[in-house]
């Protein structure tokens, strides 16, 4: 039998599961970079003379007995309709009998999960004295992302930028009111970047928003709102350059990740820059932060086998409290 699993169940489901999904997202980079999961880098798929491109995000776990494929539609040109520039669904296979095991949608499964990757590095990556979280961007993932980190370090505050104050105000009010923290609306970018000893950059930008001369020694950077397209960066030359780089996947980054691959056709950075796997630091293969003054920065592209992780959470979770709807494929 295959599960159907909406956006409302996935939402119920994962809502008092912040713990879970950090743990199994951890577990998942662990997996890869022990060889037990797979994680080929997407390829993108386009049309001529449209702006419009489908990934197919494919992982295949042998903890997790799963393999998974979340197909994701980036269609910019959306914004202009009304409707959300990013969406997405997940397929998931018995990885030992091929057996369709789940179908779900993919919005909140790539909010949790993206949130959880960012909780994950933070955690490992960040200076242990970190005490103010910055926010640079008020969409879905911002809210996902303070909840996320909420018990990896003891914050003192949050200082938030939006493109409009009316969004800005309103992520103010969220955190305070549902999280219990002390926010507060900054004028721009660069006065979140100065203020904050951990930064996330959650805007679909194409252009930078952070410039590496507003970096201080000590910060740590999660460069996650860009979409998984070469020629988008949320972070300028500079600001890579001065960091120690940590991405989610090399393979993916190296092809889709414009953090790195803009400096990378500049000159400014070598391969071996920017190698460094989530997974290998959790694994204690290569060291993470290296001093107290250094910048550190996550390169958040987003890959499959985190949609893999979450997706085997839910099943198990739906399974457990009935939730969902089971048909046979094979009528």
């Amino acid at each position: 039998m295959t599960l159907i699993l909406t956006r409302s169940e996935i939402s119920r489901l994962l809502e008092q599961a912040t713990a879970e999904v950090e743990a199994a997202v951890e577990q998942a980079h662990r997996d890869v970079a022990r060889g037990r999961a797979a994680l080929p880098a997407p390829p993108a798929l386009s049309l001529a003379g449209s702006d419009g491109v489908f990934l197919p995000m494919a992982a295949l776990s042998a903890p997790a007995g799963l393999a998974t494929v979340k197909l994701l539609a980036d269609l910019p040109g959306n914004r202009d309709l009304g409707l959300p520039a990013q969406r997405s669904a997940v397929l998931a296979l018995d990885a030992g009998t091929g057996e369709v095991a789940a179908v779900l949608d993919g919005a909140l499964v790539t909010r949790f999960r993206t949130a959880a990757a960012t909780a994950v590095a933070t955690r490992a990556l960040a200076r242990q004295d970190a005490r103010v979280l910055g926010v640079i961007g008020t969409g879905p993932l911002a809210l996902a992302h303070v909840r996320a980190l909420l018990t990896v370090r003891d914050w003192k505050s949050v200082v938030v930028w939006g493109r409009t104050a009316e969004h800005g105000a309103a992520l103010v009010d969220r955190i305070t009111g549902e999280l219990g923290l002390r926010a507060e609306q900054l004028a721009d970018p660069r006065a979140v970047t100065e203020a904050a000893d951990v930064l996330c950059t959650l805007t679909p930008s194409r252009e930078p928003v952070v410039e590496g001369a507003w970096l201080r020694p000590g910060q740590h950077v999660n460069a996650v709102g860009a979409p998984p397209r070469p020629d988008h960066r949320e972070v300028d030359t500079a600001g890579v350059v001065r960091s120690r780089i940590v991405v989610d996947s090399f393979a993916t980054a190296r092809r889709k990740s414009g953090e790195v691959l803009i400096p990378l056709a500049e000159g400014a950075l070598v391969e071996g820059d920017f190698e460094l796997e989530l997974g290998h630091v959790l694994e204690g293969l290569a060291p993470g932060r290296t001093a107290d003054d250094e910048i550190t920065l996550f390169d958040s592209v987003g890959v499959g086998v985190q949609d893999l992780a979450v997706t085997r959470l839910l099943i198990d979770l739906a399974t457990a409290s009935g939730t969902g709807t089971r048909i046979d494929l094979t009528e």
